[in-house]
């Protein structure tokens, strides 16, 4: 049982305020790692001993010499202003019969730093701090308390002499305290810890998994520089740390610059990284092999400068480690297309990069925060492959912690302490759409039932302030980020490029109030749902007034962003929706030269939309350019990740992150869903029933996809050969599949060699004019048939 209760913690928030030789406040801060020790006795046989800490920013646990936990970088971050979580950790087996020692680092992490608008006295109060409790439980019943104190004792005097997660950790190994995690350390000379004031009032239980190096890459290659340094080449971009062994003598210092691209000269690109400088600095103790990797910081690269090696450096001196949640990876997808398949390696790999106890925007530069519409949809491709339930709901309370009590919400959270409220229906919207993912990927219902309150109240806010005869219009970023006209610019200066921010606005307020109204169904008040209906309506026969040009067939100054979100949010009358559809196609084909146009947030829903109304074909060609702007392009250019602007080899270095997931729309999930055909039956969310859907594209005979659902695997692997459509499925227990295999009767379909109509459990549901839909139970199957060549049904 966890600590529930404020008051069932019994010991003090301790810290070291005084500054020490080197800390300073400045925009590169620099404060050295706090280090705590306490030592106790045991008399009795111990039965459990459980340790509970809050260690903000970071923190290290050791009990006896031993590390506590495989974990990294923990705690998961939040805004400490409003709640901090402690970790739990069963530690019988660390404790020893008689004399015991806890020590414990502290780092800053996001606690105490300086970037972005945040004031010198905001990080000077804000120094690292810890709770901590350990209950030990004896054989007889009996109970002994160790808690965190003014009796324990504290040095900044060792060898983590800096550390700044945008700048990096200065490690003097020459000061290393030998012994100071064990039982008879002489700690005379360090002084007693502070009693400081708590961060906050709420502190709760990480429900989420701490970070882990959940991977380890050796660089594949290595140069040297005319200036005697060296260039190392990890093979890909990458967020985590570099870990390194040499053999040097006293005082040799080893520098470690990282960045993500390299100039023509072989040199590091850094101006991306803005102030960030992203240095790493090991001073060598002497004492023959020695290796090392940083504690509290961690880096977005693909390159790093190596200075001040002693001898020649070699490829086995390094490994790259790989830093993100905890959680595992539970899906995959392949295809015969080796374009797509690179491309979702890379968006693999920006996303883990990106998980960092929160989703952030970049792991390199001065930013790395949690933008709220980044992962708005970016997040359901990502359920597919990795198990991010747990993060999801610690971020939705994180969400709900910002809200302010008018109901406002931020555009980015946790917050960072610089942003402000600045009211639009995208950003903080991102809030919903986070509830309906976990509500429909994972059949968690908990979370609407609690967040619904929060939800509404910060739509009627919205609704409130900014809704002027039906249509909202609050928007702050528009269609962010589409394919400039220039490869040098950012955003587009060209007005036809860009969609009306109230149409926007007052798309996703619809689309807001048709999810309410079934939050409402499941949160068990109903009796809001008449109120949202109502209001849907008139929000609907507002927007088409205002925006809807009859004779044209089109919405707004006919973007594709314009045309696609009235479709998907179901705000077209029926008569024009094909209409409409084929001006957007229009556009598409004829003006955007079958490219991609739009930015984060008509990329959201494209590719589903392409799919769903027919045009399968033309979601694929858009996936598979391989000019700009597209997905295909980045890969051309030796990306191995994905940018933040289509342009990113060529536009402002300040704004062109190599590593960023908000371009990533919907594509993840068009693979799995459409391409391969997995996913949720609407109306049984968690995968009680999946709708199972395979899509043939373009050249592709080929697609692969598995995920790991709430009841068990579930597996769709199709084949063409031969002019024959083979599909292998495989069905959780205790669910059910609709199964639309594409074939033109269900006498053409076999199961392993046998008609379909003699298996038992498969059940005739229908026909469309290309597929046949039935109904089969849990288990593996193998259907084949006659394909029909109609891709697009």
């Amino acid at each position: 049982m966890g600590l529930l209760e404020k008051s069932d913690w019994q010991g003090e928030w301790i810290g070291l305020t005084k500054f020490f030789p080197g800390d300073t406040l400045a925009t590169h801060s620099r404060l050295a790692a706090r280090y705590f020790r306490k030592e106790f006795a045991t008399k009795k046989k111990v039965r459990k001993a459980t340790a509970y800490i809050i260690g903000i920013g970071m923190y290290e646990l050791y009990i006896n010499g031993q590390k506590i936990g495989n974990h990294v970088l923990s705690p998961g971050p939040t805004d400490f202003t409003k709640d901090v979580r402690y970790n739990t950790f069963d530690v019988t087996d660390n404790l020893l019969k008689g004399k015991n020692a806890i020590g414990t680092v502290l780092g800053n992490g996001r606690y105490f730093y300086m970037r972005q608008g945040v004031s010198f006295q905001q990080s000077k109060e804000r120094i690292p701090k810890m709770l901590f409790q350990l209950d030990i439980e004896y054989a007889d019943g009996s109970r002994l308390l160790i808690v965190s104190d003014n009796s324990w004792k504290v040095t900044a005097d060792g060898p983590i002499r800096s550390n700044n997660e945008y700048d990096g950790e200065e490690y003097d190994a020459r000061k290393e305290l030998t012994g100071w995690t064990k039982p008879g350390y002489n700690d005379s000379h360090w002084l007693n810890a502070e009693l400081v004031a708590a961060p906050c009032e709420t502190i709760l239980s990480q429900i989420n998994e701490n970070m882990i190096v959940q991977d380890v890459v050796k660089p594949v290659s290595i140069n040297s520089l005319s200036n005697g340094s060296f260039i190392l080449d990890m093979g890909q971009n990458m967020a985590g740390w570099l870990k390194l062994k040499a053999t040097g003598t006293k005082g040799d210092t080893i520098t470690m610059r990282f960045a993500e691209t390299l100039k023509p000269d072989g040199t590091l690109y850094t101006a991306n990284l803005r102030s960030a400088r992203q240095t790493d600095i090991y001073v060598m103790k002497g004492n023959g092999l020695e290796q090392w990797e940083p504690t509290f910081v961690y880096h977005g690269f693909r390159y790093v400068e190596v200075t001040g090696f002693p001898g020649i450096p070699t490829l086995d001196d390094f490994e790259g480690e790989i830093i993100y949640d905890g959680f595992p990876t539970i899906g995959s997808f392949s295809c015969s297309d080796s374009l797509l398949n690179r491309i979702y390696a890379n968006a693999c790999r920006t996303t883990r990069n990106n998980y960092k106890g929160m989703p952030v925007d970049c792991p390199q530069r001065d930013e790395r925060d949690p933008w709220l519409a980044d992962w708005a949809t970016t997040s359901l491709g990502a359920s597919y492959t990795f198990d991010i339930e747990r993060l999801y709901v610690k971020w939705m309370d994180d969400m709900q912690f910002s809200q302010r009590p008018r109901g406002q919400m931020p555009d980015i959270t946790p917050e960072p302490g610089w942003t402000g409220i600045k009211d639009n229906m995208t950003w903080p919207g991102t809030y919903l759409l986070i509830g309906n993912l976990l509500l429909t990927q994972f059949g968690n219902k908990e979370v609407i039932v609690k967040h619904y309150p929060s939800m509404k109240k910060w739509l009627w806010y919205m609704k409130g302030k900014y809704l002027k005869e039906h249509i909202m219009v609050a928007d702050r970023f528009g269609d962010w980020c589409v394919p400039p006209e220039s490869m040098e610019l950012v955003h587009s200066k060209d007005t036809a490029r860009t969609t009306d921010g109230a149409l926007i606005g007052t798309a996703y307020f619809y689309h807001f109030l048709q999810m309410m109204s079934s939050f409402a169904e499941v949160s068990g008040d109903t009796a809001d749902v008449e109120e949202y209906k109502t209001l849907a309506a008139d929000v609907r026969k507002a927007f088409n007034a205002e925006y809807f040009d009859v004779s044209k067939h089109q919405y707004g100054n006919n973007t594709v962003t314009s045309n696609l979100l009235p479709l998907a949010f179901g705000m077209v009358d029926q008569d024009v929706e094909g209409l409409v559809f084929e001006q957007m196609i229009h556009r598409v084909i004829n003006q955007d030269n079958s490219h991609i146009s739009t930015g984060l947030i008509g990329t959201q829903w494209l590719m589903r939309e392409l799919t769903k109304r027919g045009r399968v074909d033309l979601a694929f060609t858009i996936a598979t350019q391989k000019d700009y702007p597209s997905w295909g392009y980045m890969v051309e250019k030796g990306a191995t990740t994905i940018w933040e602007l289509w342009n990113g080899d060529t536009a402002d270095p300040s704004m062109n992150s190599r590593n960023h997931v908000m371009l990533l729309g919907d594509l993840i999930a068009w693979m799995y869903q459409d391409l391969a055909g997995l996913k949720s039956m609407d109306g049984y969310p968690g995968f009680k029933q999946l709708w199972m859907e395979p899509r043939v594209a373009g050249d592709l005979t080929s697609a692969k996809a598995s995920t790991l659902t709430p009841y068990g695997k579930a597996t769709s692997d199709w084949t063409l050969e031969k002019g024959q459509f083979i599909w292998h499925v495989t069905i959780p227990p205790n669910t059910k599949a609709n199964v639309l295999i594409p074939a033109q009767s269900v006498e053409q379909i076999t199961v392993s060699g046998t008609p379909v109509t003699k298996i038992e459990g498969a059940e005739y549901v229908g026909k469309t004019s290309s597929r046949i839909q039935l109904e089969i139970g849990s288990g593996s199957y193998t259907f084949i048939c006659k394909y029909n060549g109609n891709s697009n049904d």
